[in-house]
């Protein structure tokens, strides 16, 4: 064996042994959890002496007749379409206002990024102070203007979109903090040049600008999507998924059903959706997105 081959086998070892801590960390709290989750949706719950037995596919038979499931995934897709892209752009728009010439902008900054440090539950406790019917804050400047009192959180055509609320005024100012390192990496030399060839600020932010920031922006959008598959602290604290499941979400469906009911054969198979549900979109994103990323 050469000196080189020895040299190269040696630099391969010292690289693995570099990432075994991490790859311990991702099988044994990623991977093999995954995988778990999977072989147990074919196997019934298991109960005091009775161990669970393969059922196959009879799980996935009980999803596809449940209509709790199906309104609680359609819950979280509309959680999701309205949240995802409403957050990300007010995070664009927020991190252009505050990197401008703003007098106090690190005032604004501040007061855009303070419900990001907050814990959910105070977050949520707050919101529900602000919703509470004839005392809350909203239906206190309400009744400034005469408008009757609403119950947002138990009204079942509204109880959904006041909890997306809550979580677009709570992730926004997270997002914004990259959108703004992005900006400031900016060269000023392109805004200069830009504006000697008399483009306007619309048009160097179309062409200029936002490409620039794709690479922040597929970061951004795949950290909302799963920040919007695992939202359950507010649901917990604000709603419980009420009423008659109108704001339930699928990760707090999934554990009701492992922990309130002690289904954990059903909260599996409930789980492998999710997981296959969060897959598709990032692989959607990566190839819609990973195209128009520019990362020269």
């Amino acid at each position: 064996m050469t000196r080189r081959s020895l040299t190269l086998r040696r630099e391969w070892v010292h690289g693995w042994l570099l990432l075994m801590p991490a790859l311990v960390l991702l099988f044994a709290f990623t991977h093999i959890p995954a995988v778990t989750t999977i072989w147990d949706s074919f196997f019934s719950t298991p109960r005091g002496q009775r161990a669970a037995r393969f059922v196959g596919l009879r799980n996935y038979e009980t999803l596809l007749a449940d209509d709790t499931f199906w309104q609680v995934l359609s819950n979280s897709l509309w959680y999701a379409a309205v949240t995802i892209p409403v957050s990300v752009a007010l995070a664009l728009l927020m991190a252009l206002w505050v990197d401008g010439k703003l007098s106090g902008r690190s005032f604004v900054r501040l007061a855009y990024f303070a419900p990001t440090v907050l814990p959910l539950i105070a977050v949520a406790n707050i919101w529900m102070f602000f919703y509470t019917p004839g005392f809350g804050l909203i239906d206190q400047i309400r009744g400034l203007f005469g408008l009757p009192q609403v119950n947002w959180l138990g009204n079942p055509d509204l109880v959904l979109g006041s909890v997306m609320v809550v979580a677009i005024w709570k992730e926004a100012g997270f997002f914004m903090i990259f959108y703004l390192a992005a900006l400031q990496s900016i060269p000023p030399q392109l805004r200069e040049a830009a504006a000697i060839e008399g483009a306007s600020c619309w048009t160097f932010f179309r062409r200029v600008t936002f490409p620039l920031l794709m690479p922040t922006t597929l970061f951004v959008s795949v950290n909302a999507v799963i920040n919007s598959f695992r939202m359950v602290d507010h649901v917990f604290v604000m709603t419980e998924g009420g009423p008659d499941n109108a704001s339930s979400l699928l990760l707090f469906y999934i554990y009701e059903t492992a922990f309130k009911f002690w289904d954990t054969a059903y909260a599996s198979t409930l789980t492998v959706v999710l997981l296959v549900l969060l897959s598709a979109l990032a692989l959607g994103q990566f190839f819609l997105l990973d195209k128009r990323v520019h990362y020269r």
